[in-house]
């Protein structure tokens, strides 16, 4: 019993350290988001919200946090990332979302802008910031 208690948790800690949230301003005028609308966006097939709202999208740095929440949003790893929005950059259709240098930064350029939408590790937002959702999207979300 003490065993599958111990699994059970470490299960629990593992999905939080891998969790990824769609973040916006605490003030903006971005109440919610689908997981459909959100890829839609961060796959470059739509510039606006639903309800014609456009949205500036804040990506972090390549790395850990940026390939899972690629993965988990789309599917795609960091190489299919990469050339998928290399064709489209390329083509002039559209433009990628603006790159943080940092996580500090995408708080920082998050909260000042009431249409940006970002992602950030689950407990790395601050007061400034609300959460859209959390991936990966479980029962509990």
């Amino acid at each position: 019993m003490l065993l599958a208690t111990a699994a059970l948790s470490s299960v629990h800690a593992q999905e939080k350290e891998n969790a990824v949230q769609l973040v916006t301003a605490i003030n903006g005028e971005i109440s919610t988001l689908s997981l459909e609308e959100a890829a839609q966006l961060f796959l470059g097939h739509r510039t606006t919200l639903r309800d014609g709202t456009p949205v500036t999208l804040i990506d972090l740095p390549s790395g850990l946090v940026r390939n899972q929440f690629y993965q988990l949003l789309t599917g795609k790893n960091p190489v299919q990332v990469r050339a998928y929005w290399s064709r489209l950059v390329f083509s002039g259709r559209v433009r990628p979302p603006l790159e943080a240098s940092n996580q500090a930064e995408a708080r920082e350029l998050l909260a000042k802008n009431p249409n940006a939408i970002g992602y950030l590790p689950v407990g790395a937002a601050d007061a400034k910031l609300k959460v859209l959702f959390k991936l990966p999207i479980t029962a509990t979300n």
